[in-house]
């Protein structure tokens, strides 16, 4: 019964007859003989997507397919299975180095087997036609774009009509070119073409080093399949700068550099990104709406006490407050930036301060109240756990998505009155009813025994007594500049320069470097600590008055200052993470805040344990 359920002959169709195969096996049917997990290479320590490779059947051939994410659904669900029969309603065929390769875009489990048993003896499919081999169709087609072939006589013309998806159509661009979605390009992939939406746009931006200068700007596209960032450099810049407008829809094609993403500078989730060239072609689609939009994946604002520094997400939340536009100057550059500063709310009863930059904060024009989108927001942890949007990142006011309509409907019924936790307090004790996160309590001999810090970063509370500090380099010489921090070079004329900023100032402001030994019941261990925390553990006293003690050589004061802060215990709050110096990889622990105990608090939390115990 399976059998007869197989369009056979379906595969050879797919890559040797493109054209006839939407009509002859318009969603074809066949068996699925091989599940595999691939392994992720994307970024630093392989966490892109999950992707599964497939072999599927049609009786007669086999080919190799790859599970776009879109469809890793049926794997997750437990629907694919070996065995199993399977309708195929999008999909994409291509040939990469003389291999066959079909890209399933969507598909259906239609019968699940009692017994993974392949069906019939299938052969290895051979491509017949050079043509064929750079291939895109689909059951459903990509975006059911009408295949127009162009003549000798006629310019090639781009499709006027973008119908709903059809069963027979091939999915093809301007001049009978192929649409390839945005999650099949790869630097194996030649003669592409894809349509998609510009949702960002960055300024020109240029540099200037001993080795050149240069200039460039990129955008972000989008289709149905995913996103990718494109790059315009130097004379490029200046070739498709005015072409590519944010919102629009176009259609791009190859020659395009395909290249490894540097995930520094971006905040799509892809593996690789492009290189518009010389001869790149772009060209506006007329149909404009085939394309999604924006593609959102929503963190809430409770979530982000557990999402790490630096980490980039999107969040949608109703504006509680609008700040004034304000300055600050650049500590890399110099230049004046403007900044607005927003307090976003949600449902789950959490606030969160949002920054954004530029000239989306000198035009941000949006209401209190009103619902707002936020794609690639970075989040900092000064204060606690806050916002920024990225020069990539992208807003929308009030966007018409179920998410907005759901916040928009609890804000107006009971959102308005309620009171709003904050991350404000996340970087001190962890209190709960403030939304801080609570850092496990750790005992030294629970850190050493556990090598916390070993794989990943890990953030714990120590209550220890400081037993020793290093007294030789406990502060560095600092630039003055509000912000920078880096080290001065003193040039012996009276000067001190700071080759970050490129100025010279009359002395260094000192800051604290201090490495302390700490020690409880079970252990002693070394924390690291910088300016801020060290301020605390010295009693308040800056490193430039002690800096001021030595070179007056006061070192009975000195030294009376470093024995008063022995003896102390405190509370640390720490950030366990493997480090490298030299040749050795070593954990280190920083203390990121410090805090005097409070004993009341400390007793009555003793007392809660005791009764506990007792019962």
């Amino acid at each position: 019964m399976a059998a007869q359920q197989i369009t056979q002959g379906a595969l050879e169709a797919i890559f040797n007859d493109p054209a006839g195969a939407g009509s002859r096996f318009p969603v074809p049917v066949m068996q699925c003989l091989q599940i595999k997990t691939l392994e992720s290479k994307a970024g630093p320590g392989g966490n892109g997507p999950e992707r599964f490779r497939v072999v599927l059947s049609d009786i007669r051939n086999y080919v190799q397919c790859m599970l776009a994410t879109q469809a890793n659904h049926v794997v997750h669900e437990g629907k694919l299975t070996r065995g199993c029969i399977v309708r195929l309603k999008s999909y994409q065929a291509n040939s990469v180095k003389g291999k066959n390769i079909l890209i399933i875009l969507d598909l259906e489990v239609i019968e699940s087997l009692g017994a993974p048993e392949k069906i019939g003896e299938p052969s290895g499919l051979e491509v017949k036609s050079e043509d064929a081999k750079n291939t895109t169709i689909g059951g459903a087609g990509f975006y059911g774009v009408k295949n127009e072939p162009t003549t000798q006589d006629s310019k090639p013309q781009m499709n006027k009509t973008l119908p709903s998806r059809t069963n027979n159509a091939p999915s093809t661009g301007p001049g009978n070119s192929t649409i390839y979605p945005i999650e099949a390009l790869s630097p194996y992939a030649h003669k592409w073409t894809i349509k998609a939406r510009v949702t960002s746009k960055s300024d020109i931006r240029t540099w200037h080093k001993p080795s050149g200068e240069g200039k460039l700007f990129s955008v972000n596209l989008l289709d149905e399949s995913g996103e990718i960032k494109a790059t315009a450099f130097n004379d490029q810049c200046d070739q498709y700068y005015d072409i590519l407008q944010e919102g629009q829809v176009y259609y791009i094609s190859s020659p395009c550099r395909v290249q490894i993403a540097k995930k520094q500078f971006t905040n799509l989730p892809n593996d690789y990104e492009l290189t518009f060239e010389r001869d790149t072609q772009i060209e506006k689609a007329e149909d404009q709406s085939a394309v999604p939009q924006v593609r959102f994946n929503f963190c809430n604002i409770q979530e982000l006490q557990e999402v790490e520094k630096d980490a980039t997400v999107d969040v949608i939340g109703v504006l509680k407050d609008v700040g004034e536009v304000s300055q600050i100057v650049s500590k890399n550059s110099g230049k004046p930036y403007d900044k607005r500063e927003l307090t976003l709310v949600d449902d789950t009863g959490y606030s969160v301060r949002v920054t954004i930059w530029g000239k989306t904060a000198v035009s941000f024009d949006a209401k209190p109240e009103s619902v707002t989108a936020f794609k690639g927001m970075r989040v900092g942890d000064f204060g606690g756990r806050s916002l920024s949007l990225l020069s990539s990142g992208t807003m929308a006011v009030d966007p018409d998505i179920p998410e907005a309509h759901k916040l928009k409907g609890w804000y107006d019924a009971t959102g308005r009155t309620e009171a709003f936790a904050t991350h404000s307090n996340l970087a001190s004790m962890g209190n709960a009813a403030s939304g801080g996160r609570k850092d496990e309590t750790k005992t030294i001999e629970q850190i050493k025994a556990e090598d916390i810090g070993m794989e990943d970063t890990i953030w714990f509370t120590l209550k220890a007594t400081i037993v020793y500090i290093k007294q030789d380099n406990f502060c560095y010489p600092a630039c003055r500049n509000e912000g920078c921090n880096k080290k001065v070079v003193d040039y012996g004329d009276g000067t001190w320069r700071c080759e970050k900023c490129e100025v010279n100032h009359d002395k260094p402001q000192y800051r604290y470097i201090m490495t302390v030994s700490v020690a409880d019941h079970t252990g002693q261990i070394y924390l690291s600590c910088f300016d801020e925390v060290a301020r605390v553990i010295m009693g308040g006293k800056s490193a430039d008055e002690l800096m001021e003690m030595r070179e007056e050589g006061r070192d009975t004061q000195l030294t009376a200052e470093f024995e008063a802060a022995n003896c102390r215990k405190l509370s640390f709050r720490c950030r366990a993470k493997m480090d490298t110096f030299g040749d050795a990889q070593r954990i280190r622990y920083q203390v990121q805040t410090v805090s005097v105990m409070d004993w009341k608090s400390e007793a009555a939390k003793l007392a809660e344990l005791v009764k506990q115990m007792s019962v």
